[in-house]
């Protein structure tokens, strides 16, 4: 999956270890970088969303493409 402006995805442990288990978050994707990275990796910019839908922060993510859907 190559992840686009305005999509909402769940970021867990498949995507980066560093959001295993309780860490896992709901991200808005508003940017997908497009410099260079490790195969399979990329830098996502969004909004981390919180149960109502409602952003509480802004962030850039280091994920696997495999990880996410």
């Amino acid at each position: 999956m190559r992840p686009r402006p305005g999509d909402l995805l769940r970021i867990d442990g498949r995507a980066s270890v560093q959001f295993a288990g309780d860490r896992a978050l709901t991200f808005r994707i508003v940017s997908v970088c497009d410099r260079p990275t490790y195969a399979g990796w990329v830098w996502l910019t969004g909004y981390v969303l919180d149960r109502r839908g409602q952003a509480t922060a802004k962030r850039e993510i280091y994920v696997q493409l495999a990880g996410l859907g």
